[in-house]
């Protein structure tokens, strides 16, 4: 499906960011889902595909509690600068101005973020430090999301280039960020979904860099710069896809967009709060060499299978599996037949796909390449004494 064409015939050639803008302009923009790209090769093959797509949509909706909320609260009469507070019941963190607070999506703020995302009013208490211009002492009361003049939600690692599959080698549940598995060797949670999602549509998150919009949870996001865990350069197949997390990109975007669909908060036994949140992405087909890693399908990715109850920073790697085969709920390990689920939803991703294959079509969405790539340096340092 993804071979190059043979050398007698010349590759079509590569668009540019203005004729794309163009095209979407005069409503002539051809933008299909990644799932509907792969089909629509299988049928024509590369070429034609090629010439009938100017770009693709991918997207995927995976668990994080790589994530804050960041919220700044209006003035007081008399004013107060905030030192010790909890909103809904969770410890907040004020930071800068007397009203900027910070709440990890780990240590609760997820469950925040879904009340306040779905119309609801979250209680407030709060102690100042008095000073002559702040001497107030106490706040209380509930606050919605319609109070907060400034809501957004930072994802410190919205999008990675792949994902991990999760095993035990030991004896009885072993609780993980993405669930539980259960050892020695006896199922898998895999992370990523494969072909379709971003980073894997799109190598080395090429097309991504700093004000890059991308659609989440329904609202426009901004990508601010490389992400937490962030490896430009993993090692990678022939075709240029990552075998195991490499780049990633951290987004901001405005709560008061947010559609409660596609964002939900949970709660994993041993790891406390995270979100399942949906992230859809515009995949420009510059060139042919981006319409081949596009078109790459679930046989021709791989994941790293590690093994999570190993309570080190580098998890024993236990050998690779292809997309393909998660796909069946079943995969071989050595002489162990392993069952396996996805730690994501694939109906959400779908969905949030289609929302943005709309927008793009109706000029609703900004189709824009960034002005400078994401880091080469990577942002995961180990921190060892």
């Amino acid at each position: 499906m993804t071979a190059r064409p043979p050398a007698s015939t010349p590759a079509p050639p590569p668009r540019g960011a203005g004729e794309l803008l163009q095209l979407q302009e005069r409503g002539e923009l051809q933008v299909r889902t990644a799932a509907d790209y792969r089909q629509l090769v299988e049928r024509v093959g590369l070429a034609e595909a090629y010439a009938a797509t100017h770009v693709v949509v991918a997207a995927e909706a995976l668990f994080t509690d790589q994530a804050s909320l960041q919220l700044s609260l209006g003035p007081t009469d008399p004013p107060i600068r905030l030192r010790d507070l909890r909103l809904g019941n969770v410890r907040a963190l004020a930071s800068g101005g007397p009203g900027e607070l910070m709440l990890p999506i780990g240590a609760g703020g997820a469950q925040v973020l879904e009340a306040l995302v779905a119309g609801q009013s979250v209680p407030l208490v709060a102690r100042g430090q008095a000073t002559p211009q702040h001497p107030r002492r106490n706040l209380h009361g509930d606050f919605s999301l319609a109070q907060l003049g400034g809501a957004r939600l930072l994802l410190h690692r919205a999008i990675q280039e792949n994902g991990i599959v999760a095993v035990s080698s030991a004896e009885g549940l072993c609780h993980t960020p993405f669930g539980a598995v259960l050892g020695p060797l006896v199922n898998a949670l895999y992370t990523c979904p494969g072909a379709g999602s971003i980073g894997l549509t799109m190598p080395g998150l090429g097309l991504l860099g700093p004000g890059s919009p991308v659609l989440v949870a329904g609202a426009t996001g901004w990508v601010i710069g490389s992400g937490s865990a962030h490896q430009p350069q993993p090692r990678r197949q022939a075709s240029g896809h990552a075998l195991s997390p490499g780049a990633s990109a951290a987004v901001a975007v405005d709560l008061h967009q947010l559609d409660p669909r596609w964002i939900r908060a949970c709660r994993f036994e041993g790891h406390d709060s995270a979100l399942l949140v949906a992230i859809a992405a515009p995949v420009p087909l510059l060139d042919f060499s981006a319409a081949r890693q596009a078109a790459a399908g679930p046989a021709e990715l791989q994941a790293p299978v590690l093994d999570l109850a190993i309570p080190r920073r580098i998890k024993p790697a236990l050998g690779s599996v292809s997309y393909a085969e998660l796909a069946t709920g079943r995969f071989n390990l050595g002489e162990r037949a392993l069952r396996c689920a996805p730690a994501h939803s694939p109906r959400l991703a779908a969905e949030l796909a289609a929302e943005l294959v709309q927008r793009l079509q109706g000029q609703r969405f900004p189709l824009r390449l960034p002005v400078q790539p994401l880091s080469s340096r990577p942002t995961l340092i180990p921190l060892d004494p």
